[in-house]
């Protein structure tokens, strides 16, 4: 439902027009040393205000609540909330009968018999990862040593990317992208087959992040249209250095020593200023739409982050369980 992990388990919790967003953490190992300010870097990474992002900012200033005393990890739950402050509810009241097409609003509203918060997408919105960015950075923590960077690789089918935004917002509309995530110097026998499988548990959790539509690891489907000759890494040395990497840093759903490599798609944001259609619950006919509120243009650019903190939230579990059983 709402929660994710066996060892380092997060739940999330909150609305995009709620009171706050936030994350409980549990069975983080004790003794870590966490402060406020460890999260600024990532927190701000993951903000809007750019070109192609929506003009709604939030100061997004980390309250920890528990599980943190004297700058140090106690071994109990974690739990982090962001207040929301900059909100416009009154943009959503022409959603509340009509959702808006790409969006969870007509399954959302189906599923909870219509007493979902439907304002901003309620639970349903990008704002909810501001707690899974928090998590990830502990989870980096908990993988000490393990370097994260994925970027933004492609926008509209464009490596142009400014090029791209540039038509999308001309257009009033939006464009989607890919994101690439390397992940550097992991252990070799993190995974659990066959099910948590160290590929199975990141998808697991990297679908889990609103709009990604597809994930690979590796030559991912290009592997597909290769030989088993060009597709096979040769091994080179007693480490399993191997001197390709088309497995992307996993055989047999366990890690090899090797770089990780995630490519992540991410569709177009679904609200558009564009003039669309849809269905209008209440009079039982089909009318126009016009979105207001504030949206990004391209969801994808504020998105490298949470891949790597959604990364390090999975990899953190395995690297826990692995631990546990060595």
């Amino acid at each position: 439902m709402n929660s994710f992990g066996t060892l380092y388990r997060i739940s999330i919790f909150g609305e995009s027009h709620g009171p706050a967003v936030g994350i409980i953490i549990d069975g983080c190992p004790s003794g870590i040393s966490i402060t406020e300010e460890d999260f600024v870097k990532d927190i701000e990474r993951r903000k809007a205000g750019k070109k192609g992002t929506t003009p709604r900012v939030e100061a997004d200033q980390p309250q920890i609540l528990s599980g943190i005393f004297e700058g140090k990890t106690t071994g109990s739950p974690i739990t982090i909330i962001f207040e929301n402050k900059n909100t416009r509810s009154g943009d959503y009241q022409n959603i509340r009968n009509s959702p808006r097409p790409g969006h969870a609003d007509f399954t959302a509203f189906k599923k909870y018999r219509g007493f979902n918060d439907y304002r901003g997408g309620g639970h349903f919105s990008g704002r909810v990862t501001t707690g899974l960015v928090a998590a990830g950075v502990i989870a980096k923590k908990v993988l000490a040593g393990v370097n994260f960077d994925a970027q933004v690789i492609e926008v509209g089918g464009q490596a142009d990317i400014d090029a791209a935004l540039n038509k999308a917002i001309a257009n009033h509309d939006s464009v989607g992208g890919i994101i690439e995530c390397r992940i550097q110097n992991l252990d070799i026998g993190i995974g659990e087959p066959f099910f948590d499988k160290a590929e199975a548990v990141l998808g697991h959790a990297l679908f889990a992040i609103p709009a990604v539509k597809g994930m690979e690891i590796g030559s991912g489907f290009q592997a597909a249209r290769m030989t088993g000759s060009e597709n096979n890494d040769m091994i080179i040395d007693k480490e399993g250095t191997t001197e390709t990497n088309h497995a992307g840093g996993i055989n047999g759903g366990i890690t090899n020593g090797n770089e990780m490599v995630i490519r992540v798609a991410v569709k177009p944001t679904s609200s558009i200023t564009k003039g669309q259609q849809t269905f209008n619950l209440k009079e039982n006919k089909v009318q126009n739409l016009n979105v207001k509120g504030r949206h990004d243009a391209c969801i994808a650019l504020r998105m490298p982050v949470i891949v790597e903190a959604v990364s390090a939230i999975a990899l953190a579990d395995l690297h826990l369980r692995h631990k546990a059983r060595i």
